[in-house]
């Protein structure tokens, strides 16, 4: 089949955000009594919806409060630290966001994160009108690993599973593609080299050589 779109997955795959959400869960959770270190913290929760999280911490530490509470709580936190301090990017995010567009491919970003979280993001990085769609964790009702995400911008770029691929880091994002029956590429950062990516169609080193693979394919 014809490659038509590259779907993106934003945190650890664009961005190096995994050390921010850890830091700001923690500051959350300070007041709880509550610190995690950042290995510790990040191969068990990197990829997973913030909810999701919320209720593991909550259950494991039997903690007063609701995970719903706690995650917007996170969510809140995470999404006015990242107005003012944009998390770093991921080695070649720039370049190749840009050569996909020149290149006339469709691009969707398809983020296990809350809109409030992604959009400054994108937007301190001047990505967003980059993008032909975003799709958030709001967006859907079941989000990662579901196959919602993927499937919604499938149908908002008018396009079969089979005209796309999908960049993804995490175990969750490479489930969330495979279900969608999208072709995963896996693009592990430091914080998931240890995750089952089984169900990726190949595994790239950086975006860089990820690229270079696509243009052979086009």
């Amino acid at each position: 089949m014809t490659l038509k779109a590259v779907l993106f997955d934003m945190d650890g795959t664009l961005v190096d955000s995994e050390s921010v959400h850890f830091n700001c869960w923690n500051d959350v959770l300070a007041k709880y009594g509550i610190c995690y270190e950042e290995d510790e913290f990040c191969q068990r929760f990197s990829g997973k919806a913030t909810l999701e999280a919320a209720k593991e911490v909550v259950a494991h530490y039997q903690l007063d409060i609701t995970p719903k509470a706690l995650a917007k709580a996170k969510y809140d936190y995470f999404s006015e630290f990242v107005s003012n301090h944009l998390p770093p990017l991921m080695p070649y995010a720039k370049e190749v966001l840009l050569a996909v567009k020149q290149s006339g491919l469709k691009m969707a970003l398809v983020t296990g994160s809350a809109r409030a979280e992604a959009l400054p993001i994108l937007k301190g990085y001047g990505f967003y009108t980059l993008f032909d769609c975003v799709v958030t964790k709001d967006d859907v009702v079941n989000p990662k690993p579901a196959a919602d995400p993927y499937l919604l911008a499938l149908n908002t770029l008018n396009i079969t599973a089979q005209n796309a691929i999908a960049i993804e880091d995490t175990h969750t994002g490479v489930t969330a593609a495979y279900n969608a029956q999208v072709r995963v590429m896996a693009i592990p950062n430091k914080h998931t080299l240890n995750h089952d990516l089984s169900k990726a169609t190949a595994r790239f080193e950086n975006l860089q050589q990820l690229w270079q693979w696509v243009q052979i394919k086009l």
